[in-house]
Order: C-alpha cells, then structure tokens, then sequence
C-alpha cells in the first residue's frame, strides 16, 4: 500500500530493450506444439479489443461451444457479460460454461486452456469465476489445476505492472490502481494497488501475499526462459503468479516461457486482453478504415448510446458534443424507481431518437451523468440498479425500428446488452479495433441488423476525443 506514482517515460527509459527478432522466433517455435484450444471467457464485450478474424460468441451452449471448438481458429471468445450479474448469478453461469467446455472436449478429443479476461483496472468477479472454473474442470474431468496466472497488462488503456504494482496511465504519470476512480467501484472496489496484496485482500486471506509467485521485468528482459519455468514448475495448490509487464514483448517472453511447463502443468487465467492476443497468435493488424466500415448506400443516421458513468466517458461525451451533426437525447436514468414516469421517458427518447436516425442525422442518446446509487450498504444493490438501468437504455436500443448507419455503445454493461439483447447477436466476428483498445463486431446474419459494425467503445479506455474520433470515422462524409 502506500505505493507513489511514478513518470512513464523515465521507467520505460530504464528498462533492458528487447532483440525483437529473437523474441520473436523464440515464441513461434514455442507456439508449435501448442495445440489446447483457447476458450476466452469475457465478462464484458470489449475484452476482444486487441484482436481480429477471432469468433465471439454470445451464450455458451454446448452447440456454441462445439461451433468454438470445430474452428480451425486457435482460439474463439464466449460473453458470459458477468460483470452485470451477482455472485450467485456468476457462480451458476461459470459451473454451467465448465461443465459444456469438458464435455465437448471429451466428445471432440481436443484439449483446452480457459482465460477469464477481466477488467484491466481490476474490476469483476474475482476470485469466484476462476475458483468456479478450477473446483468443475476438476470435477468433471481428470485434470488438475495447478495455479492461476494473473496479467492485468493493458497497453491500449494504459495499464502497466512494474514490480509487482498495477498502474493506470493518466498522461505521462503512472498512478496506482487502487487510487484511481476504479478502485472506489461500489460493487468491486479494492484498496491495493500491489497485486500481491490484491489478491490476498480479494480471496480475504486465504491466498496469502507471501505465496504469491512474481515474476520481473527484469527475468523477462533477460530471456530467462528456464528460470520462469523452475518458478511456474513449483506452483502448486491453486497458487498465483504474477506476471510484470509494460509492453507486449514481455507477455511474449512469458508465453515462450509458459508453454512448455503446460506440456505437464494446468493452469488458469486471469487476464487483461494482452494475453489473448499472444497466446492466440492473432495477427497484428492497423486500425479499421473508414472504407471498411462506412456503408455509404444506407442514408438513415448513426446511433450512439452512451451508459458508462465513469468520469472518462463523460469528458469523451463532453467533447463529442462539439460536433453539431449529432442530437443529443438525455435520458433521465433516475426514473428507473419510478415505473410511469420511466414509461413516459422511454417513449419520449425513443420516438426523437427514431424521428432523426429516419432523417439522416446521427443521434447520440446517453444517461444522466450524476451517479445514481441506493446507498443501502449491500454492493449487490447498487448492481442490480445499474442492471435496472442498463435494462432500460437496452429496451431504448431494441425499440430502434430504422436501420441506423452504424451503432456505437459505450461502456461494457451497456454494450453488451445492446450486442445481445437488443441487436440478438449469437455469434461475431471481430473485425479489428476502429482506435486502440476499441473492438468492431460484424453482427451476424441472425442478428437485427446483420452485417452491421457494431462499435463496443469501453468505458474506461480511450483520450478525451476517443468518442469524436470514432463517430467522425464512422459518419458519411
């Protein structure tokens, strides 16, 4: 605790540079002989924000799941969205998902490796998730879990862990996590900003701090291949480790490190969206185009719908509103307790945001920005009135009845209940990221709109034009 923030610049200054070439071919003879299927387990949408060509699917049926795994992709994204739910509600899906993932396993003869990608800033369901995960992949088939792994490196976001602290990047400063507006979450606030002292305060001691296995920049940085693999070798018990990292490089050295101590070792995953993009080889790709994702014969307007409360999107919508091609619609949230008053808003909102998307005009509906809490001690309550209001701002989506040109939602809860619920999507391709960090979905055929760039913008992730910026790509000139 106690931990002082630091400038980005001079740390990266210090660190040993990489040969990039070695690197790299030392992960793709690793990589080789890897042949576990990837099941990425997200528990919002905009965890598919660092890769493309990659299927995200949008319930974990054992169809769905078999669909992943008959893929001649190495690696496929189920939404489980449960960041939105309780922890009963969390605790069933995860036993559910386990138990359909063993089975076609067996039935497919393929063996598998699960990531749970989280939030970058530490927020969500931990450890519930990946101790449900463990106690049914162990009950259900004969592996055993040695150990979870813990990677909450984000570059995109700017998300960086230097000796064992993790950092969110507010311009060139380093603060630590636990003293940004992340860690006062109502429902999963935290106060350690070193992860080791993190997941002792998350598993309420029963993962002690001095159990924890690191492992440094400075192994990274020094290709110490085989001593990574002695320390990950001597995991047992459920143990974690925490990986370091301020760039891709040192994901990719861990993953050279890691892959052969998996040939005999069983291990979870609780990541960022770093390690997907490593472990999945997905191809590095630039930034989606403007001529990728415009389509120019459909006239009707864009809409954006704007959920996210955090001081971020409201800087971004505050910038977006400094674009006169856009209406804006409030919608006033705090009418959720009100079950008339709501009825009367929601009809309001969705007949202007109909009215101008028929037009031609892009329209941007976002909540009310003040924070609207119960304030009755129970975190779970101030999560099932966010889930009340997400609810609402989807039926406001579902009730779009022209074709928009293109949708943006931000914020994760709201994006994917308007993927899911709203659009019906089952299955996506990810076509890649519209600005860093900021994933594009291709609905599928079965969806509302098929065919459609769907842009899941994170709350959390982005500068204060990021939202401008990405509308002013989508909008026809």
């Amino acid at each position: 605790m106690n931990e002082k923030s630091l400038d980005k610049t001079t740390i990266l200054e210090t660190l040993k540079p990489y040969d990039m070439n070695r690197v790299n071919t030392d992960l793709d003879s690793a990589m080789r002989t890897f042949q576990k299927k990837i099941i990425v387990l997200d528990d919002d949408p905009t965890g598919v924000q660092t890769v493309n060509d990659i299927y995200v699917y949008t319930d974990w049926s054992k169809e769905s799941i078999r669909q992943g795994f008959d893929d001649d992709k190495a690696m496929f994204f189920i939404l489980t969205n449960s960041r939105g739910f309780t922890k009963e509600e969390t605790r069933r899906i995860h036993t559910e998902i386990a138990k359909n993932i063993v089975e076609v396993s067996k039935e497919t003869g393929k063996d598998f490796v699960v990531i749970s990608r989280s939030d970058s800033t530490l927020r969500g369901h931990y450890p519930i998730e990946t101790l449900i995960l463990k106690g049914c992949i162990e009950e259900y088939s004969s592996k055993k879990i040695d150990g979870e792994i813990i990677i909450p490196f984000f570059v995109e976001g700017g998300r960086y862990t230097i000796n064992n602290v993790h950092y969110v990047a507010d311009g060139n400063t380093l603060v630590p996590a636990a003293s940004t507006e992340f860690a006062a979450d109502k429902t999963f606030g935290y106060s350690s900003s070193d992860l080791r002292e993190w997941i002792e305060e998350k598993t309420e001691g029963k993962y002690t701090k001095d159990r924890v296995t690191c492992i440094s920049l400075s192994e990274l940085r020094d290709l110490d291949y085989e001593g990574i693999q002695r320390k990950l070798e001597a995991v047992t018990d459920f143990n974690k480790v925490v990986v370091n990292a301020v760039d891709y490089a040192d994901v990719k050295v861990f993953v050279t490190a890691l892959v052969k101590v998996m040939e005999k070792k069983n291990f979870i995953f609780r990541t960022a969206a770093a390690l997907p993009r490593v472990i999945g080889q997905v191809c590095e790709k630039g930034l989606l185009t403007k001529d990728e994702l415009v389509n120019t014969t459909n006239r009707n307007g864009g809409f954006i719908i704007v959920g996210s409360h955090v001081n971020k999107t409201t800087q971004q919508l505050e910038r977006l509103k400094e674009l006169d091609s856009i209406t804006f619609i409030e919608f006033n949230c705090f009418l959720v307790v009100d079950e008339q008053a709501l009825e009367q808003e929601l009809t309001r909102v969705i007949r202007l945001a109909n009215e101008n998307i028929k037009k031609g005009k892009t329209v941007a509906v976002y909540t009310r920005r003040e924070r609207f809490d119960v304030n009755s001690g129970n975190n779970e309550d101030d999560l099932r009135l966010a889930v009340k209001i997400s609810e609402a701002v989807t039926r406001i989506a579902s009730s779009i009845t022209v074709r928009p040109n293109f949708i943006i939602a931000k914020g994760g809860i709201t994006s994917s209940d308007v993927g899911t619920k709203a659009l019906g999507v089952k299955k996506a391709l990810v076509l890649g990221q519209i600005l860093p960090g900021i994933p594009v979905w291709m609905t599928g055929a079965e969806s509302r709109f098929p065919n459609m760039p769907y842009v899941i913008f994170p709350g959390n992730v982005g500068n204060e034009t990021g939202l401008r910026d990405a509308v002013e790509i989508m909008q026809i000139n």
